[in-house]
């Protein structure tokens, strides 16, 4: 493996292992707060101890989402140097704006849970310090992905003799990218996290563990999941035409189209053939694209012949990221609809076996629609860092070695995946033994007290 591609596999590997914590970071403290407001509201244990519960979970999550960020942070300095003296000066406010967001949502995050926590602060007081917890993650959130909008849409600045001229930092941050990439960044983040707490809990109940607490958990995870695929459809349809006036490589790799059409079909699924330029086994709906795009079924699209062929992205994961992206989309609004309905029709808990199956698959479904949607927005911009400015191959660092310290990153990703999963497993296997104790603990003393008043 050469340095450059062993450069890109590293930061990949390292964002893909990164977002997953950053995402949960956003969406968790949200149910937080809202479980915990309940529960006050209504003095009401139950979603007080999903409040608990969620608390403990999330504390290890961002320790390790804070682990995986710094290790992001140095990774864009060392391999990446270009990258870093050409946007510094441009998008460099963003960066220390989350800088600023992390470190007051780890001071809340301290008051929350460590340093006084549940017991000696008030309710309220306990319950207000989760309010900057939940607006510090997404902020950072925005911050972090209006860089990523810049890449794709650099603007706030000019080039003179190849020197950076002319910066306008807050041209840069509201790039022609920012409003539809932030936006649906952020919404993907409250519907990812909304499942996937939905799958702990439809597991719960699947295997027989059918009490109020799975049951609320159920509810409110599907709540904050079920609530956001109409707006992903939205923003992302908003993302797509963006793609296509400002990108046009990036959506030809998408939808795999290699010769410019008028009223060009949406192709579905089907794997490119760069050689001949064919797209084998599709399923192509007539005029579809034009429409998407254009609002005109009989707009001209271009395709990837176009292009001179050193610009076009790599074809095939970005098509078949789009494809998976799209489909597992399109699954989780049918989802959501489900629930709704059922919900609606049932008027308590619908706990169906089939719909718990899709609400437990929907967990890990929806942060792999997360990671296909990061891939086709990375791969889709290549062979660029910085769409039209600076090319992946004239950013990455001279260095070689690059490829030992992917390996090294490998390991410590791997290790960091276990020790997680087994402390929340720990976490979790601690509150059953301490809630079985309860209960065992509740008749003895009723009947001790039963015992006491006889005798007197």
């Amino acid at each position: 493996m050469n340095h450059a591609l062993a450069a890109r596999a590293s930061m990949g590997t390292s964002l893909g292992f990164h977002i997953i914590f950053a995402v949960l970071g956003v969406g968790l403290p949200v149910l937080l707060i809202g479980a915990e407001g309940i529960g006050l509201w209504r003095h009401d244990e139950v979603w007080l101890r999903l409040a608990h519960r969620w608390a403990k979970a999330f504390g290890i999550l961002f320790a390790v989402g804070a682990v995986s960020g710094t290790v992001l942070s140095f990774e864009l300095g060392l391999l990446w140097p270009a990258f870093m003296r050409l946007s510094g000066s441009i998008i460099g406010l963003p960066f220390s704006a989350e800088g600023v967001a992390f470190f007051l949502e780890a001071i809340f995050l301290g008051l929350y849970l460590y340093l006084y926590g549940w017991e000696r602060l008030s309710p309220l007081a306990h319950w207000l310090c989760g309010l900057p917890i939940a607006l510090s993650g997404a902020a950072s959130a925005l911050f972090v992905t209006t860089v990523n909008a810049w890449m794709n849409a650099p603007a706030g600045f000019r080039l003179s003799h190849g020197r950076v001229v002319a910066v306008d930092p807050w041209q840069a941050i509201m790039n022609p990218a920012t409003p539809t990439q932030t936006i649906h960044m952020l919404v993907a983040a409250y519907a990812a996290t909304g499942f996937g707490v939905a799958a702990v809990y439809a597991a719960g109940l699947l295997r027989g563990r059918d009490d109020v607490l799975h049951r609320r958990g159920l509810v409110a995870g599907m709540a904050l999941g079920a609530l956001c695929p109409p707006l992903l459809a939205l923003t992302g349809d908003a993302s797509a035409r963006f793609v296509a006036t400002d990108q046009p490589t990036k959506l030809a790799a998408m939808e795999a189209l290699f010769r410019t059409t008028r009223g060009a079909p949406l192709a579905i699924g089907g794997l490119p053939d760069t050689q001949t330029g064919t797209l084998w086994g599709a399923i192509e709906i007539p005029r579809l694209l034009s429409v998407l795009v254009a609002f005109d079924p009989n707009a001209r699209v271009r395709g990837l012949a176009a292009f001179p062929r050193q610009d076009w992205p790599l074809v095939v994961p970005v098509h078949l990221a789009f494809d998976v992206m799209a489909g597992m989309g399109c699954a989780l609004l049918g989802l959501a609809l489900w629930f709704w309905v059922a919900l609606w029709r049932g008027q308590r808990v619908p706990t169906g076996r089939l719909l718990l199956v899709a609400a437990f698959a929907a967990g890990p479904l929806s942060f792999l629609t997360i990671e296909a949607g990061w891939l086709v927005t990375e791969f889709g911009r290549q062979p660029w860092v910085v769409y039209g400015v600076l090319r992946t191959a004239d950013a990455v660092t001279p260095a070689r070695g690059v490829t030992v310290f992917l390996v090294l990153f490998l390991a410590i990703y791997v290790g960091l995946a276990l020790t997680t999963v087994r402390l929340l497993l720990l976490l979790a296997e601690r509150d059953r033994q301490k809630e079985r104790a309860q209960e065992q603990d509740t008749p003895a003393r009723a009947a001790l007290r039963g015992g006491s008043v006889g005798s007197a």
